[in-house]
């Protein structure tokens, strides 16, 4: 049986959960060692890499990449979900706003902002999820987290009846609700609001042209061509820098031992002086080095030989 290696990009379809994308790529692949790298609701389609293998130890960089998302906002009604699913508890009229005003507004969340969690997630508190609770006909204190909103492109604001649809490309954080950015963004504009659509178009670096659907990748298990469908490890690190060791550090480099700096030629500077780096000999990936400008050594984090 053929042990798989690699970040598979899926693109997850509407109705289905994290876990059952997880599930269900269990049986395709024939393996179990697979995690995903950040859950998308069961209402929302888009990519959601999976790590299958050796892959599970990158889980951690993978998942704290900024994300990518195009929404649409209603401006002129509220849910108790904040997106289209719920309960409307509130309704105007109508809406009296400008597209300068509605482009403005945007604009003033872009950096780092607080976000009260809504209920219908699944955040815990002492020790139950938000919307086990919220089903319950409960409604309990959240704490605000801090999150980064990078971008916000406003593509397209038009009328609908009384209400404004407003479709926009966001660029966040980790941990970003999307639909409490647009319940957030109406109130600011004195209205209430909903998320009416969304879908994740990037996780990191990988986009939604790069991704299969498990239907899609079931049809090359059927060809006999799965091991298409899987990015290297070291591509789907392709945000981290990359040092090649020379060839005489090449051997204690797989052994996991420290490294020189002047044994590792790199084509970029690093960010910081902690950063992470892939590092290689020839075409094949050792690890995951971090590089200690004080020692003036690299450091072994994960080797993958």
């Amino acid at each position: 049986m053929t042990e798989w290696e690699g970040v598979f990009p899926l693109w997850k379809d509407v109705g289905m959960t994290s876990h059952d994308c997880v599930s269900k790529a269990r049986k395709l692949f024939r393996m179990k060692r697979i995690g995903h790298t950040g859950t998308l609701d069961p209402e929302v389609s888009g990519v959601l890499p999976l790590c299958l293998g050796r892959a599970t130890r990158i889980v951690e960089y993978l998942q704290e990449l900024p994300k990518t998302y195009e929404a649409e906002m209603t401006i002129g009604y509220a849910t108790d979900t904040e997106d289209a699913t719920g309960a409307v508890v509130e309704r105007v009229e109508a809406v009296d706003l400008t597209e300068a005003d509605i482009r403005a507004a945007a604009g003033r969340f872009v950096g780092e902002i607080e976000q009260t969690p809504p209920m219908y997630s699944a955040v815990k508190v002492d020790g139950k999820r938000l919307y086990e609770l919220a089903r319950a006909g409960l409604e309990v204190e959240r704490k605000s987290r801090v999150v980064t909103i990078h971008s916000i492109d406003v593509t397209e604001i038009r009328r609908d009846g009384p209400f404004y649809k407003v479709a926009m490309t966001v660029v966040c954080s980790k941990g970003t609700y999307i639909r409490t950015l647009c319940a957030d963004l109406g109130r600011s504009l004195g209205y209430p609001a909903v998320m009416s659509a969304l879908v994740r178009t990037g996780s990191g670096p990988i986009r939604r042209e790069q991704c299969l659907t498990l239907a899609e990748a079931a049809r090359l298990a059927g060809e006999e061509r799965l091991g298409e469908a899987l990015l290297p490890i070291g591509e789907a690190l392709s945000f981290l820098p990359r040092g090649d060791v020379s060839e005489a550090a090449v051997v204690p480099a797989l052994q996991g031992r420290k490294l020189y700096a002047k044994a590792v030629r790199s084509a970029s500077e690093p960010a910081d002086d902690l950063a992470v780096y892939r590092l290689y000999g020839g075409e094949r990936l050792i690890g995951l080095y971090r590089k200690d400008a004080d020692e003036d050594m690299f450091v072994p984090l994960k080797l993958f030989t």
